[in-house]
């Protein structure tokens, strides 16, 4: 199977083709252009050197959040039209479940961390079955970095744009309960958000790409403004 995997929650993004357990080509860049002008020229180059185009594909699949909202929507909205119209399997993978993935092989407890702006991080908490499965432990959240130390137990392993905006005040208030990800681990990287779609892709789990939607965790600005929550994205 074939799967095309984007990610453009955070400045930096990436794209990822796989075959099977096989990562056939990987792209990532950190850049001050905005997502929708780099993205689909991505896509292109990526198929492009593989021999492959958009209909090669068997599955699409991206991030949907937390992050930047507007990075978000980008990737969301380009990997469910792809989808909708090679009428292909659309499959969702959370950021922070991205970033856990690659620490299957410890039996730590795992922190990713994304910068959430205005003195907050998106966060959630993960345990790794020695085997290569990461189990997720708690709701996917968004709180200020002196909040999250308490809820931490026993060594932890973080990772995330978040963990490089707070290393100097997490490393001071946890010392030896947590321990830094090597900095490769730091980017979300679109790789692993393929590995995250074809293992719900093997359970028979798809999402309808007419119906999903971001998972913003906390409200956009406009929704602030309209006095409501947005709809989170469903997936168990």
């Amino acid at each position: 199977m074939k799967l095309l995997a984007l990610d453009t929650s955070t400045a930096g993004g990436g794209v990822a083709v796989l075959d099977g357990d096989a990562v056939l080509a990987e792209w990532i860049l950190q850049s001050a252009l905005t997502h929708n002008r780099r993205l689909l020229k991505a896509v292109d180059l990526v198929l492009g050197e593989l021999g492959l185009t958009v209909r090669d594909l068997d599955a699409v699949s991206s991030t949907v959040g937390p992050g930047s909202f507007t990075g978000v929507r980008i990737g969301l909205t380009t990997a469910k039209t792809l989808a909708w119209a090679l009428g292909k399997p659309f499959v969702g993978v959370v950021t922070l479940d991205a970033l856990a993935e690659p620490f299957g092989f410890t039996r730590w407890s795992v922190c990713p961390l994304i910068d959430a702006r205005k003195g907050e991080v998106y966060a959630a908490r993960y345990v790794g079955d020695g085997k290569g499965a990461v189990v997720r432990t708690s709701d996917w959240e968004v709180l200020p970095p002196r909040v999250l130390v308490e809820k931490f137990e026993g060594p932890t392993l973080c990772c995330g744009d978040g963990w490089t905006v707070y290393r100097e005040f997490l490393m001071e208030r946890l010392k030896e309960q947590v321990v830094e990800a090597p900095a490769p681990y730091h980017v979300i990287r679109p790789a692993f958000v393929g590995a995250c779609a074809l293992r719900r892709l093997q359970r028979g789990e798809a999402d309808d790409p007419a119906a999903a939607v971001p998972l913003y965790v906390r409200p956009s600005e406009a929704e602030i403004h309209l006095g409501r929550a947005g709809r989170p994205f469903e997936q168990d």
